[in-house]
Formats: structure tokens, sequence, C-alpha cells
């Protein structure tokens, strides 16, 4: 049972933990969209072939958003997310190698990175949905909002140091060396994890298990809220992941960015995010007791998204440089201001299914994600980047607008 303690502080150290994993998580996926730079040339790789190779780890993500989710509601996030930081930091430094593997002899280069993709993204997968576990375990309920603000606050450090890191060790290493490192860095943190999570978990007993829970699947279909949850995350998935696979490109191919300026420039809005994601679920927790459950995500989700998909609007059109980057990097962090409130809203309607809930959930933000990287160039191929990016901007003011039918006080079955 936990202690008193527990139940009226968050676990800072556990929160900690999956904020380390979480930048791992998202050095691992932005890694190669500096890289792309070095590697496409190498391997004679077109944009259309990197949007493949991009969607491909976005496929295997989405995949298995529910599959990691239910494991961590049955066995705890403890030992998914050690299995899952193992299994993803090998498939990480194999991408260093996919063109020599046997299985490129068979579907040639561009086939061999995309099993390799698929293969990371389905051992990421169970990354966030383990966070949402783990903060319903260890964070008492008014601060849950911002527990999981935090824990995937981590991205914001993960992507913002990952161009500037890539992009230096690129050019004085080598390409392959980007994937050797993260690979090391996610197996180290692996170890951490496993070490400091048992003695968080021996302090609190919090981690509970609940091997004999049914997943009342007809009930999660039956929820409005819920669809409409995933659809409007799915919006957010769309544009989250332009700023995962082409911002970096998009400032050196686009804006004609030198190389290791652009590394730095493209961390702008994974600074932004590191700020507002745990600021919005600060904000959302604090509104809770004024206004309630539905309003206070309510609010918080329609004012990240409209003001994300305004300011990439603006982003877009802008010639200067400077605007440009300010505005889209702005635009990145109004946009995750809105996460604590949407995983919040799985937590709300069901704490014993948060794990699924929230692979749920996010399974819709990367049926977006597989779409966007390849359907982002292809736009841009027709109609230019301008077109392209106010398309992200239309589709992030979607997403807002669709916080008016969640609501987080509705509940589902225990």
């Amino acid at each position: 049972m936990a202690t008193g303690r527990s139940t009226t502080q968050p676990r800072w150290g556990i929160l900690g933990l999956l904020f380390a994993i979480s930048a791992v998580t998202y050095m691992d996926r932005v890694n190669i969209s500096v890289t792309a730079r070095q590697m496409m040339p190498a391997y004679g790789l077109t944009d259309q072939d990197m949007g493949y190779i991009f969607s491909a780890f976005v496929f295997g993500y989405a995949l298995c958003q529910i599959p990691g989710g239910w494991l961590g509601d049955r066995w705890g996030a403890r030992v998914v997310l050690a299995g899952a930081l193992v299994w993803w930091s090998v498939f990480t430094a194999l991408t260093a190698v996919a063109a020599t593997l046997p299985l490129a002899a068979m579907v040639g280069t561009v086939g061999a990175l995309i099993v390799v993709r698929f293969l990371l993204g389905v051992g990421e997968a169970v990354a966030l949905p383990n966070f949402n576990r783990a903060v319903a375990d260890w964070i008492p309920p008014a601060q849950r909002g911002l527990g999981i603000g935090i824990a995937i606050g981590g991205i914001g450090i993960g992507a913002a140091i990952t161009p500037p890191l890539a992009s230096w060790v690129m050019v004085n290493y080598h390409w392959q060396t980007v994937f050797y490192l993260s690979a090391l860095i996610g197996l180290v943190v692996a170890l951490l994890w496993v070490l400091c999570s048992r003695e968080q978990k021996a302090a609190d007993g919090a981690a509970s298990l609940h091997p004999r829970v049914v997943v009342p699947w007809r009930q999660f279909a039956a929820s409005s809220s819920l669809r409409w949850l995933v659809l409007s995350y799915a919006c957010l998935g769309y544009v989250a992941y332009i700023y995962m696979s082409w911002f970096y490109l998009y400032l050196v191919n686009v804006r004609g960015i030198d190389l290791l300026r652009g590394g730095w420039l493209a961390a702008a809005p994974f600074v932004a995010i590191l700020i507002f994601c745990p600021l919005g679920g600060w904000t959302t927790d604090r509104l809770v007791s004024s206004l309630g459950l539905k309003k206070a995500r309510m609010i918080v989700g329609m004012i990240g998204m409209g003001l994300a998909g305004g300011l990439i609007a603006v982003g877009a059109w802008a010639d200067s440089q400077a605007v440009a980057i300010a505005c889209l990097s702005l635009g990145a962090g109004w946009l995750y201001f809105t996460v604590g409130a949407y995983w919040s809203v799985t937590t709300d309607l069901s704490k014993t299914h948060a794990g699924t809930l929230s692979g749920v959930m996010n399974m819709g933000a990367n049926v977006g994600g597989v779409i966007s990287p390849s359907l982002t160039p292809w736009l841009a191929d027709h109609w230019g980047w301008t077109a392209s990016l106010l398309v992200a901007a239309l589709i992030a003011l979607c997403g807002g607008v669709m916080w008016v039918k969640i609501d987080a006080s509705e509940g589902l079955r225990e």
C-alpha cells in the first residue's frame, strides 16, 4: 500500500526516470532525420524513399500501442519499459548497418531500412502508454497532468539535443556513429531504470499489477469521448511528426540554412516542447478544482491546439527566417501544451485501464504519424512547402475543435 507521502506528492524519482526514457525515445527517432542528409546520397535515396522509411517506424509504433499498453497493465511499467529499452536500442544500432545486413540482399537497402525502423517502432510503442501506467500507479490524482507532462516533456530535451549533437557527430565522425551513440545511451538508461525504479517501488509499494483485469472493449467502443479523443490526438500526431521527420531538412533544404546551424535551430521546437509540455499539465491540474474535469481538460486542449495551428500558419507564410523559425517553434510548444490534458483524460476515464486506453489514444496519434511523413513531401512537391505546412495548421485547428466532444468526467467501468 502506498505511503501517505506518495498519495499527496508526485514521485520525483520516477518522474525523473520517465523523463530520461522519454528523452531517449525521441533521440532514437529524430536522429535519422538529421543523418538523412548524408545517408540519402550515400545510398541513393530520394525524399519519397525517406518518407517511406520514416513512416515504417510510425507504422510499427502505431500498430503496437494497444498491446504495449495492455502489457503495462498486466505486468507493470518497470518490467515492460526495461525490455523495450533494450529492444529499441538494438534496432537503433542496426539502422547504421541496415544496408549490409543479409536482409538487404533480399529486399534492397530501402526495404532493409524499412524493416529495421518498423521493428524500432514496435519497441518504442510501449513507452508512452507505460509512462501513463507508471503515472497512474505512482502519482496522486491531483498531480497526474503535471506528472505525465514532465514524463513526456523529456521528448523536448531528447529531440532538442539530437539535431545539434547528431550534426556535430555526423560531420566529424560519419553518420553511422550517431546511431551507435544513441544505442549506447539507451542501454545505459535501461540499466538506470531497472536499478532505480526497483528502489522507488520498494519505498512506496506503488506499482500495482492487474493480472485478472478483463478489458471492456465494448464499453471502450461505445464511449463517444474516447472516439473523439483518439481522433483529436491523431490530429496532434500528424503535426508532431512533421517536426520529428522533416523540420531539420526543411530548414536546410528549403530555408537554405547550413548543416551545423540547421542542427542548432532545429532544436528550437523541442526546447519549446520541454517548457510547454509540463506547463500544460500543471495548468490542467490547477483548473480541475475550479472548473471540473471536463472544462479543465477541454480548455487546455482547445487553446493549445488552436494556438499551434495559428502559429504554424504564420510560420509557413513568413519570408523572414527568424520569424518562421520562432513561430514554428512556438507552434510545437503550444501543440505539446495539450499533452497533459490528453493523457490525463485516459486515466480520468479509467485508472485500471490507463495503459490500454492510452495505447488506444496514442495509436490514433500514430495513424496520423504514419500519414504525415509521406504526405508532407508529396504535398510539398506538388504545391510547395507553404501549402504543406498550412495543411498541418488546419489539422491542428480541427483537433482543437474536437475537444468540445470530449468529457473527461464520463468515466468507464473499472
